[in-house]
């Protein structure tokens, strides 16, 4: 062999031999989402997330729904990394502050519980850790299933703002709209249903319903439940300042079960969605299974909410973790 191509030989093995460490540096750095990421850099991380949890929803009832519909609001645009706790700035609006983030609050109690996490780990745990379990220990809260969950995200250092309505549907969409959106980060017609069985809890503000009985009520409506519509939103053009509601489900209201399902096949879905769930062929075998079956629901609901916190997220060294989740470091250092 000669001068040049032993070289050439030398140089290509120690070219290999660089890039395989590199890879094996880059996996041991980034194992990605596992179970109990924290177990050596702050074993008690979950503890506190789920006593925090308790607390607060010992306090106010009303954050579990918070915490449930923050997974959705966060992973399902682009990437399950805190994107939607970001505050605005002078260049960018807030995810919180979009149309399609209506009604949503109670962020101020995520930064309790980022708080009581600092105290314990400081600079460890990310928000869009603390986001995703925190909206898992809300659903045992409201009666739901244990979900078993992985960790290891970090947090993003920008809003979605701009492309937010490219990713969450609205309540007026077609079904076939939904289950397009759904299935773009993994979730089947099933999985779709479990989760809009969210709507067990919670309420829904008379701004996004009226249009069913104004200026006619919507004949798909079930009589019955009608005159308690109208009694919760008596104006056809609510002040968006008063907080007008119906309870989603007027018999469980604070309890997340498949009690929706038998609602919405009983023509009581308040929104569009709900009632194309029910009535949509792609859709409706699942609603009635799930009318039938709490432990169906719930295996399906656990499966759904698995996928939806593991869209895209930010591991290793990408991204950050925040100091506190309402501002990206680089801002809450000048501050």
């Amino acid at each position: 062999m000669g001068t040049k191509a032993v070289f050439l030989l030398l140089a290509l093995l120690s070219f290999s031999a660089v890039s395989l460490r590199s890879a094996l540096a880059e996996n041991e750095e980034d194992p990605g989402l596992v179970m109990n990421f924290y177990k050596d850099t702050c074993p008690q991380a979950e503890d506190i997330i789920k006593e925090q949890v308790k607390l607060l929803y010992k306090r106010h009832k009303n954050t579990a729904f918070s915490w449930l519909r923050n997974i959705f609001h966060d992973c399902a645009v682009q990437s399950c990394d805190a994107s939607l706790l970001l505050d605005s700035t002078r260049k960018t609006l807030s995810e919180k502050e979009m149309d399609r983030s209506f009604g949503m609050r109670n962020f101020r109690y995520i930064e309790n519980i980022k708080e009581a996490v600092e105290r314990e780990c400081p600079g460890v745990v990310s928000c869009a850790d603390i986001l995703v379990l925190s909206g898992r220990d809300g659903v045992v809260a409201l009666g739901g299933p244990y979900i078993p969950l992985k960790t290891g995200r970090r947090d993003g250092r920008k809003s979605r703002a701009e492309i937010l309505e490219q990713y969450l549907p609205d309540h007026n969409d077609s079904m076939s709209v939904v289950l397009e959106r759904f299935a773009a980060i993994g979730i089947d017609a099933p999985g779709l249903v479990a989760l809009l069985g969210s709507h067990s809890v919670g309420r829904t503000h008379c701004v996004k319903l009226v249009h069913r009985l104004y200026p006619e009520v919507d004949p798909a409506l079930n009589p019955d439940h009608v005159p308690h519509m109208l009694h919760k939103c008596p104006d056809a053009i609510p002040d968006p300042k008063a907080v007008q509601y119906v309870r989603n489900d007027r018999g469980t209201p604070m309890v997340l079960d498949n009690n929706y399902y038998r609602n919405i096949l009983d023509s009581k879905g308040l929104m569009m969605v709900d009632h194309q769930l029910a009535t949509d062929k792609r859709t409706r075998p699942y609603v009635k299974k799930m009318a039938k079956s709490q432990d169906y629901f719930f295996k399906e609901f656990s499966r759904a909410i698995t996928i939806l916190s593991e869209n895209n997220p930010l591991t290793g060294t990408k991204g950050e973790i925040r100091k506190v989740c309402n501002l990206a470091n680089k801002l809450h250092d000048k501050s």
